[in-house]
C-alpha cells in the first residue's frame, strides 16, 4: 500500500513537472504553415534537431539557437511567437 501511495504522489507530481504549456485553442487550419514557420526559423539562425506539434497545441523545437546556444522553444502556432523557452548555458 506504501509504495502505490508513493508511486502515485510521484506520478501526479512528475505529469505537472513535464507537462508543457497551452498555447492556443485556435482550429488548427487557422495555425501557420510547419514547412514555412520551420524556414522562418531557419533564416533567423535556428538549427532545428526536432519539430513537433504538442498535446497543448504549440509548435516546439529542439535545437539550437543563433548563438549555437542549445535550445527547447514553445511557439505558438497561430502567430509564432514564442510562449515558454528554455536555453541551455
Amino acid at each position: 500500500m506504501r509504495n502505490l501511495l508513493l508511486f502515485t504522489a510521484i506520478s501526479l507530481f512528475s505529469s505537472g513537472v513535464l507537462a508543457g504549456p497551452e498555447c492556443t485553442t485556435t482550429d488548427s487550419s487557422k495555425w501557420l504553415d510547419k514547412a514555412k514557420f520551420q524556414e522562418d526559423l531557419k533564416a533567423q539562425g535556428y538549427e532545428i534537431k526536432v519539430f513537433k506539434v504538442t498535446d497543448g497545441n504549440c509548435y516546439e523545437i529542439y535545437g539550437w539557437n543563433k548563438d549555437k546556444k542549445k535550445v527547447e522553444i514553445y511557439f505558438d502556432p497561430v502567430t509564432g511567437k514564442p510562449v515558454k523557452e528554455e536555453i541551455e548555458e
